[in-house]
C-alpha cells in the first residue's frame, strides 16, 4: 500500500491540533475566544478534529463590543447551536457602565481598546488560565514577536522581553497564581494558508467574506466603511454603493472593506495572491493609531 503523502496544510493542521491538545492537557480552565470571524471558525474546526466525538474541553467565549457585523453574530449563534457547545458572551457595554469608562468619540472612534477591560474581567470571573485565539504572525509586527504560548501577568499584561523558548514543539504552560496564557494554535499560518484550508475542509463562513453590494462610507478618499449609525459621518465622507468584501471581521467602526468581485473561495485565494498588503494593514484602522498601536494594546492586556 502506498503511504499517504502529507502536504503543508496537513503539517499545519497537525501542529494546531497538537497545540489544542496540549492546552487541554496542561490547563484546568481554558477557553477559546470566538468572534465569528474566519480564524476563530478555523480554530473551532480544528477543535472538532482534536476532540470529537467528545465535547470541547473549553467553552467558546465572545467579548461582544456591540459594534459587530450582524452577519458575524448570526453565524456565531448558528454555529454554536449546530455544535451544541457552550458559548459565554460578555458585553463591553456592560463594562463601560460598570467601570464608568470613557468611550472614544469623534472620527474613527472605536471600542476596540475597551475590549481589554471586559476580557480581563471575564478571565477573572471564570478563572480561565488559558485563552485560545486565532491571531497569526503574518497579521502584524507585534503579533510576529509573540510565542504560541504567551504568558501574561496577573494584570493581563504582555512583556515582549520575557518570552519562553519554544523548541521542538515543546510548550511550557507553567504559570503562577493570577497569571494566564494566551495560546495561538495557528500562529504559524498565513492568510493564504487559512483560505486554502477553508477551501480544502469545506468550512462554512459568514457571507460578509464574499463579494456583495453594500452601502459604504468612503472616508479620506480611500477607506470603504460599512454605512452604519455607529460611525459618525464627517463633512468629507461620501456615501457610495460598492461591490465589496471584508478580509477581516472586526468592529464595524474600525474595519474597512476592499472592492472585490471575489464571490468564490477560488476568487478570494487569487485576490490574496495578488495582494501586497496584509489583511490588517489593508483594512484595520485601529492599528494605525500609532506606529506601535497593536503592541501597546497587547502590553495592556489586549488579546
Amino acid at each position: 500500500m502506498k503511504e499517504k503523502e502529507f502536504d503543508y496544510l496537513d503539517l499545519l493542521e497537525f501542529e494546531a491540533i497538537h497545540i489544542l491538545r496540549e492546552v487541554a492537557g496542561q490547563f484546568e480552565r481554558p477557553a477559546l475566544l470566538f468572534s465569528g470571524g474566519k480564524d476563530s471558525i478555523t480554530l473551532v474546526h480544528l477543535a472538532l478534529k482534536a476532540f470529537r466525538p467528545g465535547k470541547f474541553p473549553f467553552p467558546l467565549v465572545h467579548i461582544d463590543t456591540g459594534h459587530n457585523f450582524p452577519e458575524a453574530i448570526d453565524f456565531r449563534d448558528q454555529l454554536v447551536k449546530k455544535l451544541d457547545e457552550k458559548l459565554v458572551v460578555r458585553f463591553v457595554e456592560d463594562t463601560i457602565k460598570k467601570k464608568k469608562l470613557i468611550e472614544p468619540k469623534g472620527k474613527n472612534a472605536s471600542r476596540n481598546a475597551l475590549q481589554t477591560y471586559t476580557l480581563l474581567d471575564t478571565i477573572e470571573e471564570f478563572e480561565f488560565d488559558a485563552c485560545i485565539g486565532g491571531a497569526r504572525r503574518d497579521e502584524e509586527k507585534a503579533r510576529a514577536k509573540e510565542r504560541i504560548f504567551s504568558v501574561r501577568d496577573e494584570f493581563g499584561q504582555w512583556d515582549p522581553k520575557k518570552q519562553r523558548p519554544e523548541l521542538w514543539n515543546i510548550y511550557n504552560g507553567k504559570i503562577q497564581k493570577g497569571e494566564n496564557v494566551r495560546v495561538f494554535p495557528i500562529s504559524n499560518w498565513t492568510e493564504l494558508d487559512v483560505w486554502n484550508y477553508i477551501k480544502r475542509e469545506k468550512i462554512e463562513l459568514p457571507s460578509i467574506y464574499f463579494s456583495h453590494e453594500r452601502t459604504c462610507i468612503l472616508r479620506d478618499g480611500k477607506q470603504l466603511m460599512a454605512k452604519t449609525d455607529l460611525i459618525q459621518l464627517e463633512s468629507d465622507d461620501v456615501i457610495v454603493e460598492k461591490k465589496v468584501r471584508f478580509r477581516t471581521v472586526g468592529d464595524m467602526t474600525c474595519t474597512a472593506a476592499v472592492e472585490s468581485d471575489a464571490s468564490t473561495l477560488d476568487d478570494i485565494i487569487e485576490d490574496i495572491k495578488q495582494s501586497k498588503i496584509s489583511e490588517r494593514g489593508a483594512t484595520r484602522i485601529d492599528d494605525r493609531i500609532s506606529e506601535t498601536g497593536m503592541e501597546d494594546r497587547k502590553k495592556g492586556g489586549y488579546f
